[in-house]
């Protein structure tokens, strides 16, 4: 699955950097024709999507090196800073249409657009929200957030680039609507920006197991014992596609050491099969009288 998400990843970033610069290209140059802030703010949108694929390649290629001595639990954290960088390069590019946009209602401009404005527009529409399912298609196919933030950041080009359509035919009437495009597209970009800084982060510092994660451990546990099965102190470690668990596990007091090593190597076993992931138990004897 490594192997496969890494692949997956490169095309991704490969398509995205030569997409989007092209697009960059096409809508600049509309924008400076039709004098829109908009249209440059979602042109230069556009370009750091190519940035942010260049940290997806990069990201990947640094996730997929096996584990070694000084890393022992892989490299898999890597994809999950890569993703925080391009939660962070959102948050720059928003600040700077947001910023524009103030300066061009203040200077009450309007801008004048034309039919390439319209051309460059549905075309990044189109483009990047095919752009976007791709990514996040694959992205939930390989358990990868760093390729659902790229998607959710296609997705939030194609989303301003709406914007900028519906501008373009309000445009006329109203000389503001090319400055509110603009803070429109800043707060966007701040919004994509928030969802993927708070995610990534929380599984960057460490974030408490699902109740989902609990059950599916619970009734893995469960299926090898004649009896009610105990487990506390259940933590869980992500590194990218590899993810380490460490719990307790209560047994009866009776069952000899032979036995609970068995047991507990059988769901270390069961769990890095059926789960995909690397456990670390701890047994324990069960008393009645224990909180």
């Amino acid at each position: 699955m490594t192997e496969y998400r890494t692949r997956i990843g490169y095309l991704q970033a490969l398509l995205s950097i030569i997409l989007n610069i092209l697009l960059f290209a096409l809508k600049m140059w509309a924008g400076i024709k039709s004098a829109s802030i908009a249209i440059i703010a979602d042109a230069w949108h556009t370009l750091s999507d190519s940035l942010s694929s260049l940290v997806l390649l990069f990201g990947f290629k640094i996730s997929s090196k096996p584990a070694d001595e000084k890393h022992p639990f892989g490299h898999g954290r890597a994809e999950i800073i890569a993703t925080v960088i391009v939660g962070i390069l959102l948050v720059i590019v928003g600040f700077s249409f947001f910023t524009d946009a103030i300066q061009k209602l203040r200077a009450h401009q309007a801008a004048n657009f034309g039919t390439l404005a319209y051309v460059a527009t549905i075309v990044s529409i189109v483009l990047k929200e095919a752009m976007a399912q791709f990514a996040i298609y694959f992205g939930k196919k390989c358990d990868s957030e760093l390729l659902l933030a790229d998607g959710w950041h296609h997705r939030s080009d194609a989303l301003s680039s709406v914007a900028v359509l519906i501008g373009i035919f309000l445009g006329k009437l109203y000389w503001w609507v090319d400055g509110c495009l603009g803070i429109l597209i800043a707060l966007l970009l701040f919004k994509a920006a928030y969802d993927i800084l708070k995610h990534s982060i929380s599984k960057l510092i460490g974030e408490e197991p699902s109740e989902a994660l609990i059950n599916s451990i619970t009734s893995l546990i469960s299926s090898q014992f004649d009896e009610p099965v105990h487990f506390h102190h259940l933590h869980v470690h992500n590194y990218g596609d590899h993810r380490e668990v460490t719990f307790h596990i209560m047994m009866n007091p009776q069952t000899s050491l032979q036995k609970a090593h068995d047991l507990t190597d059988k769901i270390e076993n069961l769990l890095r099969d059926e789960m995909k992931i690397e456990a670390t138990i701890h047994a324990e004897p069960y008393l009645k009288n224990k909180n």
